[in-house]
């Protein structure tokens, strides 16, 4: 069992458990087994930089070459290393609050590192044995100040640009003061929409709302589509792999409801293919799949799961429910920019609206919660619930997912949080929200005993 890694790299408090001798270690442990030109870039959060120059230091030390990419989204660094590097690392913490910072590893694909590579770097930073090379043999550190512009270029040439030009659309963008602000608020400019930004600049004290783009979290953007007669609102979490957007008439868009809609326009596009997803993710993927030749294949949540997945089956598209979409042909990891873009150009070949475009979707109603757990109760309280639920219809996949009549819930341990998250779906809120309640009441049954 691994003991640093979670869902996607390691994520913890900054400058308290996260120190630069502990990214410093873990990063020339990672440096030791890919003994290439590794690229390294972050996010805007206020200890991105300490632990980027701690980060650069272990992997220089290990006889790597180091590519400093500065502040830019989690994919323009995968993007990077797929197309010119031999490894990767990303400092970020994702959606997380600001007090946090982590990790991600990628390998020469851009793809988050395998379990067996990880178990190898965990052998050596707990065993004090990285690789350490002579004086001589120190690495180099360069700089590509190219990369962002050549990462929106080719998010521009896999859309229909013209026709995003024509239907001039407004757009009002949130970047949360993350990575984004280097990238969509450019790239949508250049696309010809007129773009209104909030919290478009970088600051890590995340001021302007927590970076997790959630509902409660963007009011103001919803109330500024709504005051503006904006054609969508696009706000991103603080890394800009995600996207969620907000409608023409100020309605929030749950990720899996931009998730179907892109699906649809791909398989229709392509007369069919693969999709990659996880077991959390909307019955309505399977029934578009079913509706325009696809296949879909279900697999452990983590983007890094369904990225590697997408590649080994030569899969068409994939993602998540919380707006991480993934582009096989040019990103293999979720990609806020490319689904920002693509979500715009289908509203403009369209031309319909995005609330039209979601009511065309078939119609499920979902709701999520979460408790809080610590870590080291995560797995009994799993094997407890899977035992008491062996009477219904169940997966454990990942965790237990529970099906029913009425819908489903999947209960499962967050591997980035001390939480447990519930999901669930169903026909009616009602009936979505009695049954993600009754996931958090079996998990709550089982941490006060």
């Amino acid at each position: 069992m691994k003991r640093l890694f979670g869902t996607f790299g390691v994520r913890r408090v900054a400058n308290t458990e996260l120190t630069p001798e502990f990214a410093s270690k873990l990063a020339a442990s990672y440096g030791s087994i890919v003994q290439g030109k590794v690229a390294v870039g972050g996010d805007t959060r206020t200890t991105t930089e300490m632990i980027k120059h701690a980060v650069i230091s272990g992997l220089l030390s290990s006889g790597c070459d180091v590519v400093d990419l500065g502040f830019l989204p989690t994919p323009a660094v995968q993007f990077a290393v797929r197309n010119y590097y031999e490894g990767g690392i990303i400092i970020t913490a994702s959606h997380n609050p600001p007090k946090y910072n982590g990790i991600k590893l990628v390998d020469a694909d851009g793809i988050g590192t395998p379990d067996e590579m990880e178990i190898k770097i965990e052998k050596m930073f707990f065993n004090d044995n990285p690789n350490r090379v002579p004086w001589n043999d120190v690495g180099e550190v360069e700089t590509n100040s190219g990369l962002l512009e050549e990462y929106i270029e080719n998010v521009m040439i896999r859309v229909d640009s013209d026709a995003i030009r024509d239907a001039k659309l407004k757009v009002i963008v949130d970047c949360g003061s993350g990575a984004a602000c280097f990238t969509t608020p450019f790239l949508l400019r250049k696309l010809g929409c007129e773009v209104i930004t909030m919290n478009c600049q970088p600051d890590g004290f995340f001021p302007g709302r927590n970076p997790e783009p959630t509902e409660p979290n963007l009011k103001e953007l919803i109330e500024v589509v709504k005051a503006t007669g904006a054609d969508l609102g696009v706000a991103h979490d603080g890394d800009a792999d995600r996207t969620i957007c907000i409608d023409e008439k100020g309605n929030f868009v749950f990720g899996d409801k931009s998730f179907a809609l892109v699906e649809k326009y791909i398989l229709k596009e392509n007369k069919g293919g693969l999709i990659v997803t996880t077991v959390a993710t909307s019955s309505a993927i399977y029934d578009i799949a079913r509706e325009y030749g696809g296949e879909v294949i279900a697999t452990k949540v983590g983007d890094l799961i369904v990225a590697r997945e997408l590649k080994d089956r030569n899969g068409l598209f994939g993602g998540e429910e919380n707006g991480g979409l993934i582009f096989p042909d040019f990103v293999y990891g979720r990609d806020a920019a490319l689904s920002t873009a693509k979500i715009i150009e289908i509203i403009a070949r369209e031309r319909k609206p995005l609330s039209e475009l979601i009511a065309e979707l078939p119609v499920y109603y979902s709701e999520k919660m979460k408790i809080e757990c610590p870590d080291e109760f995560k797995q009994g309280i799993m094997q407890k619930i899977v035992h008491e639920t062996r009477e219904f219809e169940v997966d454990t996949t990942d965790g237990v997912k529970i099906i029913k009549e009425e819908g489903w819930v999947i209960i499962r341990p967050s591997g980035t949080e001390p939480i447990f998250r519930c999901f669930a779906e169903a026909k009616t809120p009602e009936e979505a929200k009695k049954m993600a309640e009754w996931g958090i009441s079996l998990v709550s049954k089982y941490l006060i005993k």
